[in-house]
């Protein structure tokens, strides 16, 4: 599988960057954190990757700052705000100023990742979850979550976290081989 590249929103000081670099699967060409702090430690990191400042800013004209890249090359990674669903907060949901999924879903839906990965508290689960798979599915993707403890990864905690997997699906002729058989992806 070639090196993807990756689009990491909500991007922190790069974990899913790092950690998919780390293992070949990606390189980065765009982050985007709202938190000044966050933003200058990827710019140490990652002299050479732009830096966006804002979601609902690349939502609104993603051409303007996402490069331009081979969707069936490219991931998107997103550890979107949790206050909205976590329980030591007071889960708002949608009326949580910080609830951002409709301007990741916007940006997914206009660039066409072939695949993204999506990290969130395990109050999600209960709250918003199906919202966002139902739209990542009703855009054409195949969608998974996942819960992965804290001290599945050897941390001395349990804190769950759900992870969501998707992949472009939408395009069914990729699927097919010239002799009508289904290819694995």
């Amino acid at each position: 599988m070639p090196v993807l590249d990756h689009i990491d929103l909500c991007s922190g000081i790069g974990g899913f960057a790092l950690g998919f670099q780390w293992a070949g699967l990606s390189k980065p060409v765009l982050f985007c954190d709202i938190e000044p702090w966050s933003r200058q430690i990827l710019k140490k990191h990652w002299p050479h990757v732009p830096i966006a400042e804002d979601v609902k800013e690349l939502a609104n004209d993603p051409n303007k700052l996402i490069p331009n890249t081979d969707p069936q090359q490219t991931i998107l990674t997103a550890g979107y705000p949790c206050q909205p669903f976590s329980y030591a907060g007071k889960r708002l949901g949608q009326e949580d100023d910080r609830h951002i999924w409709p301007y990741l879903l916007q940006i997914v839906a206009q660039k066409r990742p072939k695949f993204c990965v999506f990290e969130n508290v395990y109050g999600h689960v209960s709250m918003g979850l199906d919202q966002v798979l139902s739209d990542l599915e009703a855009e054409g993707y195949a969608t998974r979550p996942f819960i992965v403890p804290a001290c599945a990864v050897d941390a001395h905690h349990r804190r769950d976290r759900v992870w969501i997997i998707a992949k472009d699906v939408a395009d069914t002729e990729s699927l097919i081989g010239d002799g009508g058989e289904h290819r694995k992806f």
